[in-house]
């Protein structure tokens, strides 16, 4: 007995490695993007898509990955995932041009799908009681804390080798995975011949492409009409009206046909993408609307502050890697405080805490974000939000998914993670485009106010802009726009803060939507329901 505990105890380690690898790819992203931007030269809007390529396919398949997994084996899809995402890795760290590493994250996206679901769901199947509490403390700790170790090793990896390496890790953290799962994971599935609902899957993915394709290029194609010329491939937009608006009203149309196909699948009782008779239950309804809010908000400060310390205040991937460890500092404390109080504290009161944690941390780096900003003052906000997501992101996953039936938990978590994502990915398109659109008007104000005539103007707001930041450096070396590199530093600082008061307010939103969790009974864990095999029973 006490071997069988021990094994699935050291599975938990190579299940949170897997969690760690898709996290440590994205944040290591973040903090490679303008070495990117000076190698390939590619635009603001390219930036967002390197982001975006991966986000979007993960949210889009994190449904249709969680089923199957129920039904084919959580390990094995868990394993294939990682096989893809390393293998993808190599193609993104050897592509030649954006276009090509956009592509290679739209295959990691594939692979991180995968993985995600699978952790979750083996988790909920192989733990019960305090022990999944706390099993569940440990992969949230995971995601707060690679959230931040990320940036470090990537930044040592771009700055001593070359970004190109930075997703070369992902391939020995891969075959450690492999290994790792196939030696002490059991495989976990449920006994269902049901059709799968692929008609399901591809209307979720019409559904957040569309949408995330309209926040991303609304500031490119214009948001009502046609500002810049549209093509795909040989074929251009014939139209003046811009195809952002029809993107949205294609978003609205596919999730009115999603959730009608699910529900008329149910009826005629067949598996549908979703397992919608999930949301009769208060804390996996109410929870997925908190996730979704609050993600929106969760990293977007990670989003700008790498190209505001690097183009601005001239640090680099290394600098900007050390800076933002005490996200990782703050996330590991955390996690401490979240085991202390683990059955002692209710989870939502936990959850609130580390929400307001985050907003304290998000506003307080907002206030000092300014072109000759004392970076130092950086460290001790940033411990706070790294605090905030250590406390709130294991603790929501655990009132979500804690009262799901075993059988459904893959179905369970693919719902949360792609609310989750879906988040993420909206918080990454509002807020790129708040960053540079807030970026734009601001220079273009500045130079206005110095006369500068409008042909120049517009030639050195967009390429402040079109480079996500990375011209800066160069209208300082040029003697006919040294003038302007305090303003352009200005407006960036300016288009980075606004994006963090964004993020913030998002999380505001978020804390309030947690205060329908919960409500007449207290979720807390007592010691004697710690070993209690099955759920526990739904909030009222």
């Amino acid at each position: 007995m006490a071997e069988s505990s021990r094994r699935r105890w050291i599975g938990l380690v190579f299940i949170s490695v897997a969690v760690a690898l898709i996290i440590v790819d994205s944040t290591i992203v973040n903090v490679a993007v303008p070495s990117i931007v000076d190698e390939l030269g590619i635009s603001s809007t390219q930036v967002q898509w390197v982001q975006e390529a991966y986000t979007l396919v993960f949210a889009s398949l994190l449904l249709l990955f969680g089923s199957l997994a129920d039904r084919f084996g959580r390990r094995r899809l868990m394993v294939v995932g990682v096989v893809i995402f390393a293998l993808s890795s190599v193609f993104a760290g050897l592509a030649p041009n954006g276009d090509l590493l956009i592509l290679a994250r739209l295959v990691q996206g594939v692979g991180g799908a995968m993985i995600l679901p699978t952790t979750l769901s083996l988790i909920n199947a192989t733990f019960r009681g305090r022990e999944r509490g706390i099993a569940f403390a440990v992969w949230g700790s995971t995601i707060g804390g690679m959230a931040a170790v990320g940036p470090l090793l990537g930044g040592w990896l771009t700055t001593e080798f070359s970004w190109r390496w930075a997703f070369g890790i992902n391939v020995p953290l891969g075959i450690i995975i492999v290994i790792g799962v196939l030696l002490t994971v059991d495989e976990s599935r449920e006994r269902s011949r049901a059709p799968i609902d692929f008609v399901g899957a591809a209307l979720s993915i019409v559904l957040f492409g569309s949408l995330v394709f309209g926040l991303i290029e609304g500031r490119t194609y214009g948001w009502w009409t046609l500002e810049e010329a549209f093509t795909i491939g040989g074929l251009t937009w014939p139209f003046t009206l811009s195809p952002v608006p029809v993107a949205f009203c294609i978003t609205a149309l596919a999730l009115v046909a999603f959730v009608w196909w699910g529900v008329s699948r149910r009826r005629r009782g067949k598996s549908s993408l979703i397992e919608f008779s999930l949301f009769g239950i208060p804390s996996f309804r109410n929870g997925n609307i908190a996730a979704l809010v609050v993600s929106l908000g969760e990293f977007g400060l990670i989003l700008a502050l790498p190209l505001w310390l690097q183009f601005v205040l001239g640090f680099d991937a290394l600098q900007t890697g050390f800076l933002l460890l005490a996200l990782a500092v703050g996330s590991f404390v955390a996690s401490g405080f979240a085991g202390a109080f683990s059955g002692r504290v209710r989870a939502v009161t936990v959850v609130r805490v580390g929400i307001a944690a985050e907003i304290l941390g998000v506003g307080w780096a907002a206030f000092i974000i300014a072109p000759d900003a004392a970076w130092g003052w950086l460290m001790p906000a940033l411990f706070v939000y790294g605090f905030g997501v250590g406390l709130a992101t294991a603790q929501l996953t655990g009132v979500i998914l804690q009262d799901v039936p075993v059988e459904l938990s893959g179905q369970g978590s693919g719902t949360q993670s792609t609310s989750r994502q879906v988040g993420s990915a909206l918080g990454v398109a509002i807020l790129g485009t708040v960053l540079f659109t807030t970026t734009g008007a601001a220079l273009a104000a500045s130079l206005d106010d110095a006369g500068v005539p409008t042909a120049q103007r517009d030639q050195i707001v967009d390429s402040v802009v079109d480079s996500a930041g990375g011209a800066i450096a160069g209208l300082g070396q040029n003697p006919e726009t040294a003038p302007y590199l305090d303003a352009a530093e200005t407006a960036f600082s300016d288009g980075t803060r606004a994006a963090a008061f964004t993020a913030a307010g998002f999380l505001v939103v978020g804390l309030a939507a947690t205060f329908s969790l919960g409500r007449g009974r207290s979720d807390e864990v007592d010691e004697t329901a710690a070993s209690d095999v099955t759920p526990a029973e739904p909030p009222v």
